[in-house]
């Protein structure tokens, strides 16, 4: 019940702050909705799709529709509000990350999936409704930055996956994979952990970047 309560809150809180992002894009009501509902339901959907789950979640039960929409909407009231509770969203994003990668993972482990292919459905649920978002508003993906945020998910998923493997059923398996991805996450944004990044540029060195005649 308290991990069903979690993945609701953690819905709500990625529809608000994907509603944030269309608010700096000044997307009307229907594209602050429709982003909420995408950032929010996307990982799920697109995962239940490539292992072909059907119907999917939402469909299933719409009322999360209604709840994603509702509290993207919410927030073009509340935009202030929201605002200094920053903090706090940190923190329910990174319970849902986890929440939906072991989700992810759990799906496709009952559907019979190999194990790699399980972390990857947990990397989709956790991962890519963000992604989804962040190409809809024209943006590289926070997952494809230095953000320590994938790689949260695919540890917690492999833990999570390794463990059912090892220990069948047990209870103690979701807690501990849960508990140090939560850990990874926060740590990662108290101390600023981060994925090294590539960078490459044609111009040779010393240069100065292309010349203006």
């Amino acid at each position: 019940m308290l991990v069903q309560v979690l993945s609701l809150i953690a819905l709500a809180a990625q529809a608000i702050t994907a509603a944030l992002a269309a608010g700096r894009r000044n997307m009307d009501w229907v594209g602050v909705c429709t982003l909420g509902f995408v950032a929010a339901l996307g990982g799920g959907s697109l995962r239940d799709v490539l292992l072909g789950h059907y119907p999917l979640s939402w469909v299933r039960e719409p009322y999360l529709l209604g709840l994603t929409a509702g509290a993207a909407l919410a927030t073009t009231f509340l935009s202030h509000v929201v605002k200094r509770m920053a903090e706090l969203f940190l923190w329910i994003d990174a319970v849902g990350l986890v929440l939906f990668t072991i989700s992810g993972c759990e799906s496709a482990l009952l559907g019979g999936a190999t194990p790699t292919i399980s972390v990857v459905a947990g990397l989709i649920t956790g991962c890519f409704g963000g992604v989804l978002r962040d190409v809809l508003c024209n943006e590289i993906p926070l997952i494809f930055r230095s953000e320590l945020y994938a790689a949260v998910s695919i540890l917690t998923g492999t833990i999570y996956v390794v463990g059912r493997h090892l220990y069948p059923g047990a209870s103690a398996v979701t807690l501990g994979a849960a508990t140090v991805g939560l850990a990874c996450r926060m740590l990662a944004i108290r101390y600023r952990w981060q994925v090294p990044t590539f960078r490459y540029s044609d111009d040779p060195p010393g240069s100065g970047g292309p010349r203006r005649d």
